[in-house]
């Protein structure tokens, strides 16, 4: 070797790269339970199996899965987002069709819905600033024109049913209740169109005041013992209703929240309230968060990105948003069911239609999920512009009978299993009819949901790390299955 290329090595090489100290050690991982035993829950159309246990089973030891038996491969040590929590919102239309059944329906629904161990253990709620469809009528909490003090605010419009049931859920939650709220519009006054309804804008000279009221209203409910999580900028901010609605381009929802929104909650006591924009259907979501996001002063106000389900599925587009804003969090507010026919209650396939959304919006890194009414009457209503739908508990009010949709078991397969929390975990199918997701919880279970939306029974195994158990799956069912340490 010349004295030339020796100088050309050094100069491309530095000798530090061809030392012989050992590399550090790299950090170790989370760690994980070793498990032995696994709880199955099924819930099964046409079988009478609805979160009904299916027995418990032993971990084998299986170093290398078969490529043509059908498995969901679980491995913990890869970890994503953390859960904040799974739920459904506190409509006026709930909480009036709650107050209407007899005192043992009362009881028995709001433990079936918040109990951990009665019932699916929601730790989630969503309610609504002012009116929306589901209320018996419209209004606002000042209606005085150009009340730009709020002096004339008062929540009495919800003290009669809504505050109550709140204050039961968050009871029957153990005392703590994750809580969120939006709008649907702002009062008539502050408005284009000087109407609740049919869209409109939020007139410029009226947006401090309009922040001040999203500031007011959790400061009248805290005063009621209702602290809140959060809060949305606005309810589906594209969508002109014959309800109540109010329209934001994506720059305006942008400005509103970096000039007025989001300086005004870090001035309160509130500023740690987590803010989430759009709130509306997935199609635009990634569209309506870059908006956002790439303006450095209107994004450190956001929390997250808010979607709901209808028109379309678009999965796609909530991986989107989790790869390209990755400091950014995703929370499904708002899915139903509908048009509403008490006579389709029992169609198994609107429970399915709730797996297949949290299966695939879990998967894409979606933190939170929120049904939306918990309880409707056996119009679908109450709803003062006829916009009947399902919620997963239909409370007869004629009769005092509660009937439970397929949807209430297919999202207590999530809810009641996956705890707040819970950290997701890589979890693929080998079996293109069979979908899967899996937390491990803070108490060192492994919950892992699969779904089966086709009309056959299927064994498969789930294996965990060299260890494996197999199951069944039958026709158009959800299972979770539960791993456990000793």
């Amino acid at each position: 070797m010349t004295s030339v290329t020796r100088l050309v090595l050094a100069a491309t090489f530095p000798l530090a790269a061809f030392s012989c100290k050992p590399p550090e050690k790299p950090a170790e991982g989370p760690a994980i339970p070793d498990f032995t035993t696994a709880d199955v829950v099924v819930t099964a159309k046409e079988t009478g199996q609805k979160l009904a246990s299916a027995g418990s089973q032993s971990f084998t030891s299986l170093a290398q899965p078969v490529e043509n038996e059908p498995a969901i491969l679980v491995d913990p040590s890869h970890q994503f987002q953390t859960l904040v929590g799974i739920g459904g919102a506190l409509t006026d239309a709930s909480a009036e069709t709650y107050y209407k059944l007899p005192k043992e329906k009362q009881k028995e629904l709001i433990e079936a819905y918040f109990s951990t161990d009665k019932g699916i253990g929601y730790s989630l709620g969503r309610t609504h600033i002012n009116s929306c469809d589901f209320s018996s009528s419209s209004y606002a909490y000042t209606e005085t024109d150009g009340d730009t003090l709020l002096k004339n605010f008062s929540i009495d419009p919800d003290r009669k049913y809504r505050i109550p049931l709140i204050k039961e859920a968050i009871a029957a939650a153990g005392g703590k209740l994750t809580l969120f709220a939006s709008p649907w519009s702002p009062p008539a006054w502050m408005k284009s169109n000087k109407d609740m309804l049919h869209g409109g804008k939020l007139l410029p000279e009226y947006q401090q005041a309009w922040a001040d009221y999203y500031v007011r209203f959790m400061q009248e409910y805290q005063k009621e013992g209702i602290p809140f999580w959060g809060l949305t900028v606005q309810n589906e901010p594209m969508a002109t209703q014959t309800w109540e609605s109010c329209i934001y381009t994506a720059e305006e929802e942008r400005d509103f929240v970096k000039n007025y929104l989001g300086p005004t909650l870090a001035k309160s006591e509130f500023k740690d309230a987590k803010l989430i924009i759009w709130d509306h259907n997935r199609g635009l979501m990634v569209q309506r968060a870059a908006t956002v996001y790439n303006d450095p002063e209107a994004s450190k106000y956001v929390w997250g990105t808010g979607f709901h389900w209808y028109v379309g599925d678009h999965f796609d587009n909530v991986q989107l948003h989790a790869e390209a804003f990755p400091d950014k969090n995703l929370i499904f507010t708002e899915g139903c069911n509908y048009p509403f026919n008490y006579d389709s209650l029992a169609n198994w396939h609107w429970g399915e239609n709730y797996g297949k959304s949290l299966v695939n919006d879990l998967n894409a890194g979606t933190a939170a999920w929120t049904d939306w009414n918990i309880l409707l009457d056996e119009t679908g209503g109450p709803n003062h512009v006829n916009n009947f739908c399902y919620a997963p508990v239909i409370g007869n009010t004629k009769t005092g009978e509660l009937v439970y949709m397929a949807s209430y078991y297919y999202l207590g397969h999530f809810s009641k299993f996956i705890r707040p929390g819970a950290k997701r975990v890589l979890c693929s199918s080998n079996d293109d009819e069979l979908q899967a997701t899996s937390f491990l919880n803070p108490d060192g279970t492994l919950a892992t949901v699969v779904l089966n939306l086709t009309g056959k029974q299927k064994e498969f195994n789930v294996w965990i790390s060299g260890k494996t158990v197999k199951t069944t799956s039958p026709a158009h069912s959800i299972l979770t299955v539960i791993a456990k340490a000793n």
